[in-house]
């Protein structure tokens, strides 16, 4: 079997565990339902928690990291699951009632992003769908059985405040699982990107879920709009940070640009660069801030060579010397360094140049993986340019390989290798 379908398939084993248990737990749970028929006294709170969990799933937000995520829904979905009381009666619900809303509010707060072609993203769904299974499937079952009083009390809040941890733990495990599996990562860096990512509105969603499902039994259905509304403008502050930071790389990207306009670098080159040193940095495991580095440094690689008199044929910075392509690297990295703001992507471009072992059989470890990396994504590309022709890489892979000697990171070389198999399999870079 050939390393590109090996990826593949471990890619495919990665997820469909945890997409066909999802799928499981909640069409059982949505036919449980259906034939039994919701539990006495439930159904009024049943409906307005599945048009808050739809309406959060509607105003859902894209975070930096590539993660969607829908603060108010998981909220209303951790809230139903704990609700001890509504109405002056004890809730009974099962374990099953509390999926089947939480799947058909998702469910039909997908429709609008469907209705203008965004799409769903099918992991992200499953995640919720189990972690809100799981929560249930530990509270309910101690309401029922008379471990856990119906009363609102401080045993009570802390028991929920307990397992709302503990949802929020499974919810980062997974997050973590689907992103190793869907982006070829290592699983603790993959562990340790979701614990950051989460630290902030992971914690605010647990959080507002316990105070939801405390309050309700006092404030009735109300306790949902009132108590949602500082999760709602937390959610609006990340939402203009992730446009803050689009913003941010649409300018560099557009600043990459100029090396292009200029008739120095190739359509595309920077892109392309950018896009492979991307995916060459995820599977080596740097983090998501190291990986923003290395993206801006990617696309502004080239940004040197406008202090030459002369553009290099094709921009190709590979076939001049070695001194040369460390004068390029050395202005490009004086220009970066004059924003003031991104010293550590100045230090990336500077010492791309640089070689991997600079004498005969000793590595240089004070040289970034970032370095090395665009090293070897700029030559690649100097080599295949825009070329989809698998041959052509191959053969651009087989000189990098050769240069491993002194020139290159075997290490970094060889992810390369399973990026382009992968992509000669699946897709074009």
């Amino acid at each position: 079997m050939s390393a590109a379908r090996s990826a593949r398939d471990g890619f495919t084993a990665g997820l469909v565990p945890i997409l066909v248990g999802a799928a499981v737990v909640a069409v059982v749970c949505v036919a449980s339902v259906t034939v039994d028929g919701l539990a006495p006294g439930s159904v009024a709170l049943s409906v307005a928690f599945v048009a808050m969990i739809a309406v959060g799933e509607v105003v859902r937000i894209s975070l930096p990291g590539d993660r969607e995520t829908a603060p108010i829904g998981a909220a209303g979905a951790l809230a139903f699951a704990l609700v001890p009381m509504y109405d002056q009666t004890p809730q009974t619900y099962s374990v099953a009632q509390v999926v089947a809303v939480t799947t058909v509010a998702i469910a039909l707060g997908s429709i609008p992003h469907l209705a203008v072609g965004r799409g769903v993203r099918v992991d992200e769904f499953a995640r919720r769908i189990l972690v809100v299974a799981f929560v249930a499937a530990v509270f309910r079952p101690l309401l029922a059985s008379g471990a856990v009083s119906y009363d609102v009390s401080k045993s009570l809040a802390m028991i929920m405040a307990a397992v709302a941890l503990a949802g929020t733990v499974l919810d980062g495990v997974l997050d973590a699982l689907l992103r190793a599996a869907r982006d070829h990562s290592p699983l603790r860096t993959a562990l340790l990107d979701g614990v950051r990512a989460s630290a902030g509105i992971g914690s605010a969603v647990a959080v507002t879920g316990v105070l939801i499902a405390l309050a309700t039994p006092v404030m009735g259905i109300w306790a949902l709009p009132v108590l949602a509304l500082p999760l709602l403008l937390t959610q609006f502050s990340f939402r203009r940070y992730a446009a803050i930071r689009q913003t941010y790389l649409q300018t560099i990207r557009a600043l990459s640009r100029v090396t292009e306009v200029g008739g120095y670098t190739e359509t595309g080159h920077a892109r392309r660069v950018s896009r492979l040193a991307v995916a060459m940095g995820r599977e080596l495991g740097l983090s998501e801030r190291e990986l923003v580095d290395l993206e801006y440094a990617a696309l502004m690689h080239d940004i040197g060579q406008l202090s030459l008199a002369e553009p290099i044929p094709g921009g190709a910075t590979t076939v001049v010397s070695p001194e040369e392509q460390r004068q390029i690297a050395a202005q490009g990295g004086a220009v970066i360094r004059q924003t003031g703001v991104m010293d550590q992507v100045a230090v990336i471009v500077e010492r791309q140049a640089d070689p991997w072992r600079p004498r005969h059989g000793v590595s240089d470890d004070t040289l970034p993986l970032e370095s090395r990396i665009i090293r070897v994504a700029n030559s690649f590309d100097d080599l295949v340019g825009a070329s989809v022709e698998t041959d052509r890489w191959l053969q651009a892979l087989e000189r990098l390989s050769l240069g491993t000697v002194r020139e290159f990171d075997p290490r970094v070389v060889e992810t390369l290798s399973r990026i382009v198999e992968r992509q000669s399999v699946l897709a074009p870079l």
